[in-house]
């Protein structure tokens, strides 16, 4: 699977399921745009990419912010004259319940970035995608066909709604040689967990728990993540487009099983 010369950008690159990704393609030599909000954090990912021997460059963004869209796909073409692979990784959550008073808060913001910013980036970025007969492949979320709680309202319908997304532009672009797909993770042991509004002190036991809602009884590793992207994006899975991939350890099967 090599993708060697490929332009990839990868959005919320600084740490989880972004950096594995990153680095996955690094270790298949593609030209990596890092992308994330913490300097900090992106800047090891991309020293680790490059003792690999890819080539990278760090855009510095948030992307609910409009010009920063425009930076990530501007910054691209400046470096690498083109994209090839589009990973929509960027996302957050939050909890409200959706009589309490910050709900639209809460909402507003996660759609913002977990939905609205993959529209926007994935506009500005199907031209060079169409050109390059390039591929989309979105992170997802089992939340997007089974609600987890009804405190995280707002993820769950954004994750739906990235789904369907997905289905809707793969019907457009199939045409014009771009394929697109969606990964839905289940559990994946990242930071992520902070966001759902599990304390520190709290998150060893969270993941124990985790490990018990899944049939095999356990939780992936964001490295698990990154070789199922990997696959999507080569010319191994050439056929497949309007696909939304679970990995999830059973977690799904279980809650089923569960009712």
């Amino acid at each position: 699977m090599s993708f060697t010369d490929k332009v990839v950008i990868v959005t919320g690159a600084s740490s989880g399921i972004g950096a594995a990704i990153a680095i996955k393609f690094a270790e298949e030599q593609a030209n990596v745009v890092l992308v994330a909000r913490n300097k900090a954090k992106l800047t090891e990912v991309a020293e680790r990419c490059q003792t690999l021997g890819a080539k990278t460059i760090m855009v510095i963004a948030d992307v609910t912010k409009n010009d920063d869209v425009k930076k990530i796909v501007s910054n691209t073409i400046t470096q690498f004259k083109k994209i090839d692979v589009l990973i929509n990784n960027a996302g957050i959550a939050g909890k409200a319940a959706i009589w309490d008073g910050n709900a639209m808060e809460v909402y507003d913001k996660i759609m913002s970035t977990n939905l609205r910013s993959v529209v926007y980036l994935t506009n500005l970025a199907a031209p060079h995608l169409i050109q390059s007969k390039g591929n989309i492949i979105n992170i997802s979320s089992i939340a997007a066909v089974d609600v987890i709680s009804p405190q995280h309202f707002a993820y769950c319908t954004s994750k739906a709604g990235m789904d369907h997304f997905m289905r809707s532009i793969a019907l457009d672009l199939s045409g014009k040689g771009v394929r697109v797909n969606n990964v839905n993770p289940g559990p994946v042991k990242t930071d992520i967990v902070q966001s759902f509004g599990v304390a520190k002190a709290d998150v060893g036991n969270f993941w124990k728990k985790a490990e018990e809602m899944t049939t095999l009884g356990r939780i992936s590793d964001p490295s698990e993540i990154g070789d199922l992207v990997l696959f999507l994006a080569s010319d191994k899975a050439r056929a497949i487009t309007g696909s939304a991939f679970i990995t999830d350890n059973g977690a799904l099967l279980k809650r089923n099983t569960a009712i």
